[in-house]
């Protein structure tokens, strides 16, 4: 556990981690990053911002998206791997919201077959 230095102030950290079976686009991941934040009741103020480094830029092995959404109270950072088809989300907020819900609609949107690995902080 992370030692609380500012416990006067409020937050909520979630980070899930799965593989997902669903082919993933730049699409695809704006349509999650906006869906989750509303099935959260989590108020964004700005679009996704997306980035898909060229395999030039590093390593092959991890190429794919880096995405992030802007919340009134905080954000959330997305990154996938093509050619894993893993995935990796960090959920922020200093608003409180429903983890399980969370997990279960990351499950059933990127239609996860196997385990998800998640962590509160």
């Amino acid at each position: 556990m992370i030692k609380n230095l500012a416990p006067d102030i409020f937050r909520q950290r979630l980070l899930i981690e799965s593989f997902y079976t669903i082919d993933i686009s730049r699409e695809t991941v704006e349509k999650y990053l906006l869906d989750i934040a509303e099935n959260l009741s989590l108020r964004t103020y700005g679009k996704p911002v997306i980035f898909a480094p060229t395999s030039s830029m590093g390593q092959e092995k991890n190429a794919g998206y880096d995405a992030f959404i802007p919340l009134i109270d905080s954000g959330i950072s997305a990154y996938f791997w093509s050619n894993a088809k893993f995935f990796s989300i960090v959920i922020y907020t200093c608003k409180g919201f429903d983890e399980q819900a969370a997990i279960d609609f990351t499950r059933e949107y990127f239609a996860v077959s196997s385990e998800i690995a998640s962590a509160s902080f």
